[in-house]
């Protein structure tokens, strides 16, 4: 996706991806933490349009990642 300078741009390095959050599985993650700040500190700050850049691979918008955040949290990961 070509940034769009009308619409704000977040950077989320590994937190957060197309699909869910990141680096949850290995021993560096920790599920619980990055839900919690992928909620309150990314979903509950940052408007549905903004642009979602991850540190690797296809960006999204929180409008599209944020009706996902229960599933994920059902998942697991």
């Amino acid at each position: 996706m070509l940034c769009d300078r009308r619409k704000p741009v977040l950077l989320t390095g590994d937190t957060l991806f197309p699909g869910g959050p990141g680096k949850t599985a290995t021993k560096l993650g920790d599920f619980d933490t990055i839900i919690e700040s992928i909620d309150r500190r990314i979903f509950a700050t940052f408007s549905p349009e903004t642009i979602v850049m991850p540190g690797h691979g296809d960006d999204t918008t929180i409008g599209t990642e944020r009706p996902f955040l229960d599933e994920w949290i059902a998942r697991g990961w």
